[in-house]
């Protein structure tokens, strides 16, 4: 009795979750179904005197094949977009053929159950016990079987590697290439081709809102997070060694721009930070253009002509 209610209830929650894994949009719940599918034939295989079974089906279905499909679901990623390209040639007949085959040896599998008669679990482990009559099967019966099972396994771990890759749409700039650009935004904007300084290098402690201090014991005024100085502010505790920096560089701001400068170069301010923001991309332009080019601060001539640069002073 306790049998088949067991049966019975697993059965259909198998179902359920088969239909769930089959139809579901997102592929996390698709592995969540598929893994309360092995745990209802685990319990299945318990039920039905097959302690073995019920063992590997957690320990190497459930505890392996569930961890290869979260390895693919990490590589792939939860939330990107099934691509249309196919970067395989000859896929689709190749998927045609292995759904062909899947089914024929699913047809074969059902009939054999449903023409033969059961020998009954007894007879079945009169071998020796479950493990060893198992055993037995497997690696002389079944050995094909057993091979392309295994097959199978690689297969799929092949198949995670494929979906992971993806072509680039264009070529991957080189540390050439993002030094041309830091330095031509350089000579646009005046904006620091360096790195900034790391927080808390002369401090005694390496937190974002810990400034970096220079040798002299003063605070480096590109190391102040001015978010954080602007709430510090808000609420009253901002440090007064940062509020000397930020007023000397509004000081340095109002003074440029009363000059009609701007405030292009030297230490950028909260403004130009803002309009600085984001990655410069613009190529450096090339040698032989006949135009003049601007490379930190200097004019500097095309080949071909004079080798004199000038100044720019701003």
């Amino acid at each position: 009795m306790g049998e088949s209610i067991t049966f019975w209830v697993l059965a259909v929650v198998s179902v359920i979750a088969a239909l769930g894994l089959v139809f579901s949009r997102r592929a996390v719940y698709s592995a969540l179904m598929l893994g309360v599918v092995m745990l209802s034939l685990a319990v299945l295989y318990a039920v039905q005197d097959a302690p073995f079974l019920a063992a590997v089906q957690i320990i190497v279905y459930t505890g392996a094949v569930m961890m290869l499909f979260l390895f693919v679901l990490m590589l792939v990623g939860v939330d990107s977009s099934d691509s249309l390209v196919e970067t395989i040639k000859g896929q689709r007949f190749w998927a045609v053929v292995g759904g062909l085959g899947f089914a024929a040896l699913l047809a074969l599998g059902i009939g054999n159950a449903v023409a033969g008669s059961p020998k009954g679990l007894a007879a079945a482990t009169e071998g020796g016990g479950n493990v060893s009559s198992l055993a037995q099967l497997i690696f002389t019966r079944h050995v094909f079987a057993f091979e392309v099972t295994s097959a199978l396994l690689i297969t799929a771990a092949l198949g995670a590697m494929v979906l992971a890759h993806r072509e680039r749409a264009e070529a991957k700039p080189t540390q050439r290439d993002l030094s041309r650009q830091r330095f031509a935004a350089f000579g646009r904007t005046g904006k620091n081709p360096a790195p900034l300084p790391g927080p808390g290098t002369y401090a005694r402690h390496n937190a974002i809102d810990m400034p970096a201090l220079l040798p002299d014991g003063t605070i480096a005024p590109l190391s102040v997070n001015r978010y954080i100085a602007r709430y510090e502010e808000s609420k009253g505790i901002l440090p007064p060694e940062v509020a000397e920096v930020l007023e000397q560089e509004e000081a340095a701001r109002r003074a440029a721009q009363a000059n009609g400068h701007g405030g292009e170069h030297g230490t950028p301010t909260v403004a130009d930070e803002a309009r600085d923001a984001g990655p410069d991309t613009e190529p450096m332009p090339e040698d032989g253009t006949g135009q003049d080019t601007v490379v930190a601060g200097r004019v500097v001539r095309p080949r071909g002509e004079s080798a004199a640069t000038e100044e720019d002073g701003k």
